[in-house]
């Protein structure tokens, strides 16, 4: 195994993405859901997260909304090349012109509006904290709720991506970001109640998982989704075997005999 497994094609980028490998006691889970966790960074890794730079985070994030960190890696990478040189990166996309960040930015997917986003969120943070400095003193010292009601305020700011620039710029532990994997992924396996949706997910687990577990709970819950427990054929369908959770899962929505596969949600109303 490399010193840092986690893919840099990643939402927390690897060795890049401001964590660190970090070791957790995993001999005594007191719920379900943190021997998940735990069985996770032994497929997986174990790490910490924190210090990346905030605006960047949030750019970062806000690139990945609807698309593929494949897809979103690259205008990423060409929004950098192309801006933070300039000094101060909110302070540059904040005199942005719109139409040249889209075009920067085209590889992503919703190039417009995430451009719009940007540009509009660059000029809020110039306004009110000075420039990216004072915004990522802003994120690593504040209180997190504040931190967060303040980041769910801006244009385009949803949950998820809010704790993700808790999580990955400001190292906030017990913040347990839930995207559309995480969502599925613990509903099937029965550590949330089916028809729960994503913030109802995310107090299940950020109650039931220590909280410096949460980080690396997020970012390895993602790789199992993508592979082993895609939405439409998780591995247990042709061997339970396959899957190394098979024992912890409930298979909510699954059904090997069958081959039937739906969300978890359509079980809990088939009910």
């Amino acid at each position: 195994m490399s010193e840092d497994p986690e893919p840099a094609e990643n939402i927390s980028g690897g060795a890049a993405g401001g964590g660190y490998a970090d070791t957790f006691d995993a001999d005594a889970p007191a719920t379900r859901a943190e021997a998940v966790v735990d069985r996770l960074g032994e497929l997986y890794w174990q790490k910490s997260y924190g210090g990346r730079d905030a605006f960047e985070c949030l750019v970062r994030t806000i690139l990945s909304q609807n698309t593929s960190d494949v897809a979103s890696q690259p205008a990423h990478d060409s929004l950098m090349d192309r801006y933070s040189s300039r000094g101060d990166l909110a302070n540059a996309l904040a005199e942005a012109d719109q139409t040249e960040v889209a075009e920067t930015i085209s590889s992503a997917g919703l190039y417009n509006q995430k451009s719009e986003r940007i540009v509009d969120i660059a000029g809020r943070i110039r306004e009110e904290y000075g420039g990216e400095a004072g915004f990522d003193e802003f994120v690593r010292e504040e209180d997190p709720t504040v931190v967060r009601n303040a980041l769910l305020e801006m244009t385009g700011v949803g949950p998820k991506t809010a704790d993700c620039v808790l999580l990955f710029a400001g190292g906030r532990q017990g913040v347990f970001p839930v995207d559309t994997h995480v969502h599925r992924i613990a509903r099937r396996i029965g550590l949330a109640p089916a028809d729960a949706d994503h913030e109802g997910v995310r107090a299940h687990l950020e109650r039931d998982v220590p909280g410096e577990k949460c980080g690396f709970g997020h970012t390895a819950m993602i790789q199992f989704g993508r592979e082993h427990c895609s939405a439409r054929k998780p591995d247990c369908l042709d061997d339970p075997e396959a899957c190394p959770m098979a024992d912890l899962c409930d298979q909510v929505g699954v059904e090997p005999s069958t081959g039937e596969v739906v969300d978890p949600s359509e079980v809990e109303t088939a009910d």
